[in-house]
């Protein structure tokens, strides 16, 4: 089946939206298994803080794979000021 990476990047001010739908995000992902096949929060220059996520996950078609990424409970909040949805070539693993 094939991969496409999603990215979202959090609006300003997201960390307290993103900490109120974490558990329903993790669930979420937790849902899709084995589909997901990496996925985690970007961070800030510093290291600190979310800034936003990205994830790896198998779907049919690139529509579909935008369709279940609307559905992410991030997405339903209105976590993400932008995002995108590519198809994607895992060649490196280790």
């Amino acid at each position: 089946m094939p991969l496409f990476v999603f990215q979202g990047l959090d609006k300003p001010g997201g960390l307290e939206l993103r900490k109120a739908t974490r558990q329903s995000h993790l669930d979420w992902i937790a849902s899709l298994n084995p589909r997901v096949k990496i996925g985690g929060p970007m961070m800030s220059d510093d290291g600190a803080s979310p800034l936003g996520s990205m994830l790896v996950v198998e779907a049919d078609t690139l529509d579909d794979a935008k369709t279940l990424f609307t559905q992410d409970p991030y997405a339903l909040a209105g976590l993400w000021a932008s995002t995108s949805v590519r198809p994607y070539n895992w060649l490196i693993r280790q």
